[in-house]
C-alpha cells in the first residue's frame, strides 16, 4: 500500500520522518508533503485550492490518505476532488469539514473580528487552552511562542530532545484558508472507506468535537496510547495502526 501523509497546523512533512521508515519496514510506501504555508513552503500563500492541488499532485489510484489534526480537512478536500483515486482515508486526531461552512467553524473556532481572544483568530474551542501560547505575527498568522506550553499541548509524552526538535521546526499557521466556505458534494456521495484514530492522551483535540467527527464519519474509532503527536512518541505503533485501519469499514452513514 501507498500512504500519503498530511500534517496538521504548525507542522510540515518533517513530522512524519519517523513514521515513513516504519511503514517501509512493514512493506509499505509512504509520501509526506508540505502544504502551502507550512514547512519548506511556509512563505507561500495558503488557499483551499493550493492545499488541495498539493495533495492531488502526488495522489495515485488506490492511495491511502492520512490526515493528522487540521490535515483531516485537507485530505477530505482532496478526496472530494478525486474520490476515484482514494483507497481509504485515515483521520488521525483530525477534523472533518461541515458542508457549506468555513473550516474554522468545523473546529469550533471564530475569525478574529468575532473572537474575544485578544484579536487572535480562535482556531479551536476554548476547552483546549491553545491560545495561551499563540501570538499573531505581521502576516496575520499564528505563531507558537512558548516551548514548555507547546510541549505540554502537543508533545507531553515525547522526550525533551524530540519535543525541542519539533518545536524548532514549527511554522506560523496560516488562517486565511480557514475562512473560505467549502462544498464537498463528491465526497459525501462517494462514501469512501474511512477510519478515525483517537489519541487517548490528546490535549489538543477537543473531546466534544472529536466525538462529533467520529459520529459524522459513521465509524468505530481506533485508539492509540499517545498524545496529539504519536508520529513522534510512537512511530512504530502509529504505522502498525495505519495498516490495521485500512482493513476497517464504516459502521454507519456519512453525515455532511
Amino acid at each position: 500500500m501507498r500512504f500519503i501523509l498530511i500534517h496538521g497546523g504548525f507542522h510540515g512533512a518533517w513530522c512524519w520522518s519517523r513514521v515513513v521508515p516504519e511503514l517501509a519496514a512493514l512493506g509499505h510506501e509512504a509520501v509526506a508533503i508540505d502544504l502551502p504555508g507550512h514547512g519548506d513552503r511556509r512563505d507561500e500563500d495558503s488557499t483551499l485550492e493550493g492545499r488541495r492541488a498539493a495533495i492531488l499532485e502526488v495522489l495515485r489510484p488506490g492511495d491511502i490518505l492520512v490526515g493528522h489534526s487540521g490535515g483531516g480537512y485537507d485530505v477530505t478536500l482532496a478526496a472530494d476532488a478525486a474520490p476515484e483515486k482514494v483507497g481509504h482515508i485515515i483521520y488521525l486526531a483530525a477534523g472533518l469539514p461541515l458542508e457549506g461552512r468555513p473550516l474554522i467553524e468545523a473546529s469550533g473556532g471564530r475569525p478574529a473580528e468575532e473572537s474575544d481572544a485578544g484579536g487572535k483568530t480562535q482556531l479551536m474551542t476554548e476547552e483546549t487552552g491553545m491560545l495561551r501560547f499563540i501570538r499573531l505575527n505581521d502576516r496575520g498568522r499564528m505563531e507558537c511562542c512558548d516551548f514548555e506550553a507547546v510541549r505540554d499541548f502537543f508533545y507531553h509524552d515525547c522526550d525533551e530532545a524530540s519535543a525541542r526538535w519539533a518545536y524548532a521546526r514549527l511554522s506560523a499557521a496560516p488562517v486565511e484558508f480557514l475562512l473560505e466556505p467549502i462544498h464537498l458534494g463528491n465526497f459525501w456521495k462517494a462514501d469512501l472507506p474511512r477510519s478515525y484514530i483517537v489519541c487517548r492522551h490528546d490535549r489538543a483535540a477537543p473531546p466534544s468535537l472529536t466525538a462529533g467527527f467520529i459520529e459524522r464519519l459513521g465509524v468505530a474509532p481506533f485508539e492509540i496510547d499517545a498524545s496529539h503527536s504519536p508520529f513522534l512518541s510512537g512511530p512504530r505503533a502509529t504505522a502498525e495502526l495505519f495498516v490495521e485501519a485500512t482493513r476497517s469499514r464504516p459502521v454507519g452513514p456519512l453525515r455532511p
